[in-house]
């Protein structure tokens, strides 16, 4: 992407009859209705009871988290970071932007240093980043035109072409591809053909999420910066829908007020599956966090409407 610019409530009246003078056979009987109408008003309520759970978690509000930072590290204030995939033992791969500056670097996660780079040609803006079967995938922007790389050595295995409007983000289960373009879809596609295999508006209470940018597969969601926001929204890629939201003003916020004014937005997701880590930065900042969810148990004062949805930028 671009630089930034009743409760119901019952009551029921019960006749006593009695039973004195009406003969045995009658009394049976008056005895055991009230019997029965129990039984079914408790079956009744049974059911009723599991129709309205059922419609509970079916409109439960999506999840809203704070973070808590548990580790700063050094990041190269000159990156400007469209994609950030973790491969273990503390070694990060990078795709940065901008034309004539664009690149795929391998990264010590501890330090900060760029261990090994390859530089793209200048007519390449770089984008997101995805890891699959030891192979870099990389997208670039403004085109349907992407790259594959070798991980030892980032050299450059097969140019492809995708099915997306735009190259902006991409992240795997393992199994396939899924994209975005900067609109408010997600893609799903073969990571042989590049075919697009379905794909999914995303929404939330009704509103088209537009920006999805960079993408990262976590716990079996798909995560994603939302563009000119400080929010991650968590999607559920079975329907498009959000199943939650992840607030990071603060981290922005805290790098302005220390003297870092020339940074950019938040994008950058990278996750640590085996030890449940999660990585975020942002482009042309100085430090990268490894943070934890904080979910908000309270009320939330705020809209996630105003803080974290954008209407659409277009570009092509």
């Amino acid at each position: 992407m671009p630089p930034r610019r009743s409760s119901m409530s019952k009551s029921m009246n019960k006749r006593r009859t009695s039973v004195v003078s009406t003969p045995a056979s009658t009394t049976i009987r008056l005895g055991y209705r009230p019997r029965v109408i129990s039984i079914i008003l408790l079956l009744s309520g049974v059911a009723l009871l599991s129709v309205s759970a059922l419609l509970w978690r079916r409109k439960t509000p999506p999840a809203i988290s704070l973070i808590r930072v548990l580790n700063e590290f050094p990041h190269d204030p000159r990156a400007f970071t469209q994609g950030l995939v973790y491969a273990g033992n503390d070694t990060l791969y990078e795709s940065t932007g901008l034309y004539d500056q664009s690149s795929v670097r391998r990264v010590s996660l501890r330090t900060g240093k760029v261990e090994l780079l390859h530089l793209m040609d200048a007519s390449h803006f770089g984008e997101g980043l995805t890891l699959l079967h030891d192979k870099l995938y990389q997208v670039t922007w403004l085109t349907k035109t992407g790259f594959i790389y070798d991980t030892k050595n980032l050299n450059k295995i097969e140019q492809f072409t995708h099915m997306m409007k735009d190259g902006w983000g991409l992240a795997t289960d393992g199994n396939i591809l899924f994209g975005s373009d900067g609109s408010s879809t997600l893609y799903h596609m073969d990571p042989k053909t590049f075919k697009v295999i379905k794909k999914h508006v995303v929404t939330y209470n009704g509103h088209e999420v537009h920006n999805l940018n960079e993408l990262e597969f976590v716990n079996g969601e798909v995560w994603a910066n939302i563009w000119l926001t400080d929010c991650i929204a968590r999607i559920s890629y079975s329907d498009g829908k959000v199943a939650g939201w992840i607030l990071l003003q603060n981290l922005r916020e805290n790098l302005i007020s220390s003297g870092k004014r020339g940074i950019d937005v938040l994008n950058g997701i990278a996750w640590d599956d085996v030890n449940s880590r999660i990585f975020v930065t942002g482009k042309l900042w100085p430090k990268l966090y490894e943070i934890e969810l904080h979910p908000v148990e309270k009320t939330f004062e705020g809209s996630i409407e105003q803080l974290c949805l954008r209407k659409p930028s277009h570009f092509l």
